[in-house]
């Protein structure tokens, strides 16, 4: 109880900092006639910034802390109940049960990290480069195959119902190399991020872990991340929803729910990353380079990166809210031995769901 009263009372002492640099220039005695070239006002705002800033990390530490750790607990039990169900089904799973089974592997890639990532938020980088490069390629392959399988998932879903027919043959093995492939392009759209991570000092000498593009390839920041994992899916899946809303389907309604909740929380949850991202990299064109711009977005990255992390939980929720075939199966699993949770009967594959109907 005494650390959060002191937590409180130094979130206070930032607030009237703030106050006294916000207040009129007769307040803070400096006029053109005294101070012509405001250093005064200068020294004032970077004096209170650094405190604030070191008050702010105190209490941010704090809450990312807890976040992560409650965003970890929840994810690793959710995603691993979908694992359970995929795979008890898995002789009949079609191409959008593999994409979920998918979906659950990326989230676990991401909550794989969130330790690091707590401790991080706390006490800084601990680890050595090479770790730096590790936690890198598990956010960046969390991120790009969670919106590759969303599109891949979106695209099946079109063509079975426009077109009659599945984008891959019913047979396990077409199913497992057009995954493969999908792993891959992720693993590849991820590399530039991964080679260039480095551990580098921040403002506070802590040491964090971040990707430092050199110089002339900024660009790279802003389009392998906004155009692969923001502009380009929301343009396909823009599409094949406007046409499958346009057709007959009776089938439409139950899969538009799921998926539009899907996606929906996914564009919600990381959208604010990439334009924290977009700004960062404008950062690197000769824009926005005052001292307030570089504290506010080095801040607001920390949370953007904080929510976008908290996605890899919610999945398995809106399984269970939306798809009501889930809840059964996820019933079914937990009434069962373990040991016989993983055995189904054998049956041909199918393009219908377990998830969907």
């Amino acid at each position: 109880m005494a650390f959060y009263v002191e937590v409180i009372g130094k979130i206070l002492k930032v607030l009237l900092c703030e106050l006294k640099v916000l207040a009129p220039a007769s307040h803070l005695d400096i006029s053109p006639e005294t101070d012509p070239d405001y250093s005064d006002y200068y020294n004032l705002v970077e004096s209170d910034s650094s405190y604030s800033d070191g008050s702010t990390r105190v209490f941010g530490g704090v809450v990312l802390a807890v976040l992560y750790s409650t965003v970890f607990i929840v994810g690793l039990l959710g995603n691993a109940v979908v694992l359970c169900v995929l795979i008890r089904h898995r002789h009949r799973c079609s191409l959008t049960d593999m994409c979920f089974l998918s979906l659950a592997v990326s989230d676990l890639l991401f909550l794989a990290s969130l330790p690091v990532w707590a401790h991080s938020a706390v006490q800084g980088w601990v680890l050595d480069s090479f770790m730096c490069h590790i936690i890198t390629a598990l956010f960046m392959m969390g991120l790009y195959s969670s919106v590759f399988f969303m599109v891949l998932m979106t695209l099946d879903r079109y063509v079975i119902i426009v077109y009659k027919h599945s984008i891959c043959s019913r047979k396990r093995p077409a199913k497992m190399a057009l995954s493969l492939f999908v792993w891959m392009l992720s693993l590849f759209a991820s590399l530039p991020d991964i080679v260039f991570a480095k551990v580098k000092k921040d403002t506070s000498t802590k040491e964090s872990c971040r990707s430092e593009f050199p110089e002339g390839a900024a660009w790279m920041s802003f389009t392998y991340l906004n155009v692969l994992s923001l502009i380009l899916p929301l343009i396909i899946m823009s599409f094949c929803f406007c046409r499958i809303l346009s057709s007959k389907s009776e089938e439409k309604h139950r899969i538009i729910r799921l998926l539009l909740a899907l996606l929906a929380v996914y564009f919600l949850f990381w959208t604010p990353y990439n334009i924290i991202t977009f700004l960062r990299f404008l950062q690197t064109k000769g824009f926005m380079l005052s001292r307030e711009w570089s504290n506010d977005l080095s801040l607001a990255k920390q949370w953007v990166e904080a929510i976008a992390l908290s996605h890899c939980c919610l999945n398995p929720i809106i399984y269970t809210c939306v798809g009501q075939k889930f809840r059964r199966a996820v019933l079914t699993v937990l009434n069962e031995p373990l040991s016989s949770s993983f055995i189904s009967p054998q049956s041909p594959d199918s393009t219908s769901s377990i998830l969907f109907y």
